[in-house]
């Protein structure tokens, strides 16, 4: 039960994700655009940001969810903490400091991917592979073969 609640939020709190994102783009052109004092908000928003990474990555792993995905939610987690520490660097190594928003677009990229994958793995058993490779050993081209 825990495990079917987990495979069919996944995908929801990854699109709520991904939609706060494009609503943290907007708060920052505010703060260029408009007026300064926006980023306060930009800042504050995005710490609740946070709450979703750490979301995903529990619901991924009581979901039981492919490896892949359980991986790109970690990947996910730890843009996440780089997004603070590229903040944190910007009077000292500024040209460091100026991957925030790189980094702000690859972590709605990897939403985006989280989203659509978990969407399709939901109903499928969990521990499901999505394709079936073949083994290593039979992977290789005939020409390959004769030595």
């Amino acid at each position: 039960m825990v495990r079917s609640f987990a495979r069919r939020a996944l995908p929801v709190v990854a699109a709520a994700f991904v939609a706060c994102g494009l609503v943290q783009v907007f708060l920052a052109g505010l703060g260029v655009f408009d007026d300064p004092a926006s980023f306060i908000t930009h800042r504050n928003f995005g710490y609740l940001l946070g709450w979703f990474t750490l979301a995903m990555l529990v619901l991924a792993l009581l979901g039981r969810e492919q490896r892949l995905i359980v991986g790109l939610t970690v990947l996910v987690l730890v843009q996440f903490t780089f997004q603070s520490v590229f903040v944190a660097l910007r009077t000292t190594f500024p040209a460091v400091a100026a991957l925030h928003p790189v980094n702000g677009f690859l972590l709605l990229v990897v939403g985006i991917a989280i989203a659509r994958l978990s969407w399709v793995a939901r109903r499928e058993p969990a521990g499901a592979r999505a394709v079936d490779l073949p083994p290593a050993a039979d992977a290789r081209p005939p020409a390959l073969e004769g030595g």
